[in-house]
């Protein structure tokens, strides 16, 4: 079986959109979103993570076990940020 070929226009085009995101994070680092702004942040940094797994790694064109391998760790990055999270916001203040 022969590997789909990505033309190279594809790869200039999602490199100019890496660019762009990480000027928008730029922009957005500026701005006083208030609570908003770690939200953003994320954001970006989710769709900038995508791009770089589906066309730079070629996991776009993988296997489903590729995808299951990406899709197992990302839940089991869930689980460890739901554990820490609920830790840290469990915790209660003392005052001294």
């Amino acid at each position: 079986m022969s590997e789909p070929i990505t033309p190279t226009r594809t790869y200039y085009g999602v490199f100019a959109a890496l660019i762009a995101l990480t000027l928008l994070t730029v922009g957005v680092s500026f701005l006083n979103l208030g609570a908003w702004h770690t939200t953003v942040g994320v954001l970006i940094g989710a769709v900038k993570a995508t791009l770089v797994a589906l066309f730079f790694m070629h996991l776009l064109h993988s296997s489903r076990a590729s995808w299951l391998a990406v899709l197992a760790g990302l839940f089991w990055l869930g689980i460890l940020m739901v554990l820490t999270l609920s830790d840290y916001l469990s915790r209660q203040v003392l005052a001294y």
